[in-house]
């Protein structure tokens, strides 16, 4: 039991890595895996590994070719406007059910993330932690893990172009009043300013895009 538990903890923290590996583009689109160099790198054992990376092709973000071998799956701007569809459906779920379910220690983590809006940092790594945030204190892990998947397939699209995001801080900053909505307890004005914030975000980056 000991064991199982120990190889899964590892397999999670491969997970973590390599997804974040592919999210900032390190590990580029279309790019064939070395399962060998991501032990070595990581310094976790292969099988661990392994699991993480047959959990990734699961998400989309790894696809498998049977005597091929391993890819990081390719990027299409144009899966943004399918990936958004899905987000402007679920995420303002999501902020309604967390200004319903929230707790008090999880109304505290949202309201100091909101207190770090300002000009000059990580917008996008932000955004990032706000959204799961919000996702943890909806209160329901199916839900959760498919905001959590669909959120990192539009991070992925949105690296791409975030050099030239210079119009990202006023949908960024949206956050702001949808988590004052979320820690006072109002569900339908904070479903409605997600949801006004997923598509505001989605347009601003949409344009970016278009330019690089």
């Amino acid at each position: 039991m000991e064991t199982t538990v120990r190889t899964s903890s590892l397999a999670d923290r491969a997970y973590v890595a390599i997804r974040d590996l592919i999210v900032s583009l390190e590990l580029a689109p279309d790019a064939l895996i070395d399962e060998r160099r991501l032990v070595e790198s990581l310094g976790i054992g292969r099988t661990p590994v392994r699991e993480a990376l047959h959990r990734l092709a699961q998400e989309q973000l790894v696809e498998v070719f049977p005597r091929r071998g391993m890819f990081v799956t390719g990027v299409d701007v144009r899966d943004l406007g399918r990936i958004s569809e899905v987000r402007a459906l679920l995420e303002p779920e999501a902020a309604r059910l967390a200004a319903e379910r929230a707790t008090e220690p999880e109304r505290n983590e949202l309201a100091s993330l909101s207190d770090e809006i300002k000009r000059g940092v990580d917008l996008m790594a932000l955004d990032e932690r706000i959204h799961r945030a919000v996702h943890r204190a909806a209160h329901n892990d199916l839900l959760e893990k498919t905001l959590d998947e669909y959120y990192v397939l539009a991070l992925r699209i949105w690296m791409l172009s975030l050099d030239h995001a210079e119009d990202l801080q006023d949908a960024v900053e949206m956050h702001r009043d949808l988590v004052r909505e979320i820690v006072v307890g109002n569900p339908d004005r904070a479903a409605d300013l997600m949801r006004a914030h997923v598509e505001d975000f989605e347009q601003a980056m949409r344009k970016v895009l278009v330019t690089v």
